[in-house]
């Protein structure tokens, strides 16, 4: 029973938390006369010196006091007496829990965004250098249409973008005070919960109903939400990683700070960095997956049961940071190879859209027809082994007889991607627009 009842081995890390809201708590108490100013001021004393012994690694956690609140409270009152006893006036570790989580998580949010937000600037930054490199752009992992790398790196800052706002949404939805609930019905003594929302930052203020304080975990679920797709989008760009340094596409290289060698084959250079964000966003989407299924069946008010939301938000929010910084580091390390990505482009017939957009622009032909007539191109310069720019013209005309030279122009990869100026398309100039403005919302 001790062992599966004490929850002191994972919710430790609120005590900073923990702290805070037992000072914010101590002040209400004292500024409504439920306690004097000297317990007051012993409490605060006795808790600074609790902080500074946890801080330095000296704190004594005993697992038979189950958690990290009596593990508190127990050392306070041992230190102040009779004043650290009276701390717990109007209040519930089932509402002084659901504080210290919202703090906790309300201060990882605010971490975990600027995080996001350097992987941004470091993919904006590679984005704007890379507006005019040429690479093929893919639908099912085949060759497309062209586009640029820095177009490429700019659709992560999009989604990053969204993840970002998700994340202060996600703060904005939770900044409400739980503390005053108390077990669950709130408190008959004279309490300021407005006091202790404005004291520990709470913009909401405090929640309106003490049985939805204790019981919701929603703001948890939610954080984990967006830290899992934030994870998702991670996972691509790693798997993007993995395949671009594959010697055999070749596009991109990372430098030995960002890869691993072989136990056995002196020649490998593994991107571990990237395998490994990939990775972990099975961690963090089984986090969220893992704290929907314990609140699933959970009536109201408050179960033992919560006990087990704390270590998958813990290790979500940590396997986040630690992919984010693994992401914005590869950013800035990879270096592509303007070359490959260029000849890569060009393969795969990845002109032929351009090729039945000439035929709609130049010579009126519906597309539907112009794609067939594409189509046809295609067949003959797979045929003879080329692409569709080492078809004679006289070979096109027997398509269709109103093609001219110029349709030429518009069969390289540099004629293509330039072309594409609509907004959001992948022409240099757009790129280098959009980088800009990105660099410019981040700096």
């Amino acid at each position: 029973m001790r062992a599966i009842n004490a929850s002191i081995g994972f919710d430790r890390a609120l005590w900073r938390q923990d702290i805070r809201g037992s000072l914010a708590h101590a002040a209400m108490l004292t500024h409504v006369g439920i306690i004097t100013r000297e317990d007051e001021a012993a409490i605060r004393r006795g808790l600074d010196a609790i902080a500074a012994r946890i801080e330095a690694g000296e704190f004594p956690w005993d697992e038979g006091l189950e958690d990290i609140h009596m593990n508190i409270e127990a050392r306070l009152t041992e230190a102040v007496g009779e004043a650290g006893k009276r701390l717990h006036t109007a209040r519930s570790r089932n509402d002084q829990v659901a504080l210290d989580l919202r703090l906790w998580v309300r201060d990882a949010i605010d971490g975990l965004s600027e995080q996001v937000r350097d992987a941004m600037r470091a993919l904006a930054a590679r984005a704007e250098e890379h507006a005019g490199t040429v690479m093929p752009g893919f639908t099912h992992l085949q060759p497309a249409q062209p586009v640029t790398l820095g177009h490429h790196l700019l659709a992560y800052v999009e989604m990053l973008g969204r993840d970002l706002g998700r994340l202060r949404d996600c703060r904005a939805r939770l900044d409400e005070n739980p503390l005053g609930a108390a077990a669950l019905a709130g408190t008959g003594f004279p309490i300021d919960r407005h006091m202790t929302a404005r004291a520990l930052g709470f913009e909401g203020g405090p929640m309106r109903n003490s049985l939805d304080a204790v019981a919701s975990r929603d703001f948890a679920a939610e954080f984990l939400f967006c830290c899992a797709m934030c994870a998702t989008h991670l996972s691509r760009f790693a798997e993007e990683v993995v395949v671009w340094t594959n010697p055999y596409f070749g596009f991109v290289r990372l430098s030995d700070a960002f890869t691993t060698g072989s136990s056995i084959m002196p020649q490998k250079r593994n991107p571990d960095a990237a395998e490994l964000v990939r990775g972990k966003t099975g961690r963090v989407t089984g986090a969220l997956v893992g704290l929907l299924t314990v609140l699933k069946g959970l009536p109201l008010a408050y179960f033992k049961d919560m006990q087990e939301d704390k270590e998958g938000v813990f290790d979500a929010a940590a396997s986040l940071a630690l992919s984010l910084a693994a992401v914005a580091g590869m950013a800035r390390d990879m270096r592509p190879d303007a070359a490959r990505l260029e000849a890569a482009a060009g393969a795969g017939f990845a002109t032929a859209t351009d090729l039945a957009d000439w035929l709609v622009r130049e010579l009126r032909v519906p597309f539907r027809d112009a794609h067939h007539v594409t189509g046809r191109l295609v067949a003959r310069a797979e045929a003879k082994g080329v692409d569709l720019a080492g078809l004679a013209l006289n070979e096109m005309r027997a398509e269709e007889p109103r093609i001219t030279e110029a349709v030429f122009g518009v069969l390289t990869v540099a004629a293509s991607v330039a072309s594409r100026t609509s907004f959001g398309g992948t022409a240099p100039e757009n790129v280098r627009r959009m980088a800009a403005e990105w660099r410019e919302k981040l700096a």
